[in-house]
């Protein structure tokens, strides 16, 4: 007989859903112990379901399922409160740190740091706190969780540390090299702003500047070039 796995009351986000069937839904979770995992939400459509209202992004919910499936069946879902909603600009970066997670996060790998920080970021993006930075900082532990964020403050090829004088390259497959004269259309990064971006000190202007492109750069690489809808919208807005 197969045992059906159970997990209860996980703390986790609601990062994705769509309609599934007449009544039902089909979730992504994203739990701190389990990664984000996949749901159905069955009824959670019907007018008097105990899952109608719960089920809303970036508000901590508490969570239970079960299911050894790819989609697991959600049995529980409530509100933890205490979260702010967003609205504006902090809205929209929601949305564009969960389409990073959904299209770069593996299914059920969980990423405890990972979880952390996301959850820290939304809290800070509801109070209205400078969303660039933010992101920024996202980005880069979020490469780094997935193995996809060169060492910034070290030399690829040589283990010489980054100098703060210095000009470098970053390729995503190679990690940081010496910039030895015009690089074409090659970025150079300055070697403080590396030191800076390694540390996750995004305050400095110029680091902001440098680590925007930087970090488009390494997400469309790992994407395979695929384009992100709500970065688009966010730039289209920055615009006007």
């Amino acid at each position: 007989m197969t045992t059906r796995l159970r997990i209860d009351n996980q703390t986790g986000f609601l990062l994705h859903s769509y309609p599934w069937r007449e009544t039902s839904l089909i979730v992504d979770v994203f739990s701190r112990e389990h990664g984000r995992v996949p749901m159905a939400a069955k009824g959670a459509r019907r007018p008097a379901s105990a899952l109608r209202g719960v089920l809303m992004a970036f508000q901590p919910l508490d969570v239970s399922w079960s299911g050894k499936g790819e989609i697991k069946a959600l049995t529980q879902a409530s509100w933890q409160g205490g979260q702010p909603l967003l609205g504006g600009v902090g809205l929209l970066c929601g949305y564009y740190l969960n389409e990073l997670l959904l299209r770069l996060l593996p299914r059920e790998d969980p990423h405890p740091a990972l979880f952390d920080i996301y959850a820290e970021t939304l809290a800070r993006l509801s109070v209205g706190q400078a969303y660039a930075p933010l992101l920024r900082g996202f980005e880069l532990i979020l490469l780094r969780e997935m193995g996809y964020a060169p060492s910034l403050d070290v030399v690829a090829d040589s283990g010489a540390a980054v100098r703060a004088e210095g000009e470098y390259l970053v390729l995503p497959e190679q990690g940081v090299l010496e910039a030895d004269g015009p690089q074409g259309n090659e970025l150079l990064l300055p070697g403080r702003v590396l030191l800076a971006m390694a540390a996750g000190d995004f305050s400095a202007a110029d680091t902001l500047a440098h680590a925007k492109g930087l970090m488009r750069r390494l997400i469309q690489y790992h994407l395979g070039g695929q384009a992100l809808e709500s970065r688009r919208i966010l730039m289209e807005l920055q615009e006007l």
